[in-house]
């Protein structure tokens, strides 16, 4: 097979979670370009539209409005794909959390001392266990399939603290650190299960992307980052393609850090 040929993902189907979000919408532009049909689930009706208006043109894109923590809902929807599709989803991206936004507005946001336990439980749910349920579930298929391809999408705050400094009045929450941290370990733990059965499982670690923060946010975090900037928002896309296909044939339980050198400091 010719090299650039690994790359293709023609004739997959693709599951992505969260995939109308602002990084998930690259992740699901990036399956498409290689070829992929798509399925995008997420539980914003705002964002699926978005989504679906500014990439309507790709025949291979569908959408799926639904509540990852529901088990019931994930299984119910893997009979839907599988009677609509007449196949299974060969690739997963756990892509799907709750981003807590950083605010100046209180002293207090996001301190670990103010921090509240239901946020945490709340916030666990989407981003650790939905990715939990939907590997539970698709990663079976796949296993009994004998091959597919997990990737978790965890953070470069999922290797390092986070510099509680650059942020203006305000905290990186612990929820976003246990989450990421979690979702490293699921990779762990899945690329050994079902290895055998064909099924690899990765992480990607990607570092900050530029969406309109403030200058002087931006001036702060490129002080750590030894490339001096933010990512753009579709330099994560050539990296998706290359751990969701056979390019990556033989990297199982890796972590990628994608992030301009910042956790090399």
């Amino acid at each position: 097979m010719n090299t650039l040929d690994k790359f293709n993902l023609r004739d997959t189907l693709a599951i992505i979670t969260g995939g109308a979000g602002l990084l998930g919408r690259q992740h699901t532009e990036a399956l498409l370009d290689a070829g992929s049909s798509v399925i995008v689930l997420d539980n914003s009706s705002k964002n699926i539209k978005s989504l679906e208006t500014s990439l309507g043109s790709h025949n291979n894109l569908h959408t799926f409005k639904i509540d990852i923590t529901d088990e019931k809902a994930v299984l119910k929807l893997k009979n839907t794909i599988k009677k609509r599709f007449h196949n299974y989803p060969s690739v997963l991206i756990n892509n799907a959390a709750i981003d807590p936004k950083v605010s100046g507005d209180n002293v207090e946001s996001g301190s670990f001392e103010s921090f509240k336990i239901d946020t945490l439980y709340q916030e666990i749910s989407v981003g650790l266990v939905g990715a939990v349920i939907c590997t539970k579930i698709f990663g079976n298929d796949m296993a009994k399939n004998k091959g597919g391809v997990i990737l978790n999408i965890s953070s470069d705050l999922g290797l390092i603290a986070p510099n509680q400094e650059i942020y203006e009045n305000s905290y990186k929450p612990v929820s976003y650190s246990i989450i990421k941290h979690g979702i490293i370990g699921l990779t762990k733990y899945t690329s050994t299960y079902w290895a055998r059965e064909g099924v690899r499982c990765n992480a990607l670690a990607p570092g900050g992307m530029k969406n309109d923060q403030s200058d002087k946010f931006i001036s702060k975090i490129e002080k750590l980052i030894p490339m001096n900037r933010m990512a753009n928002q579709d330099e994560y896309k050539a990296t998706i393609v290359y751990m969701c296909s056979d390019a990556s044939s033989y990297m199982n339980g890796a972590v990628v850090a994608i992030d301009g050198g910042r956790t090399s400091w």
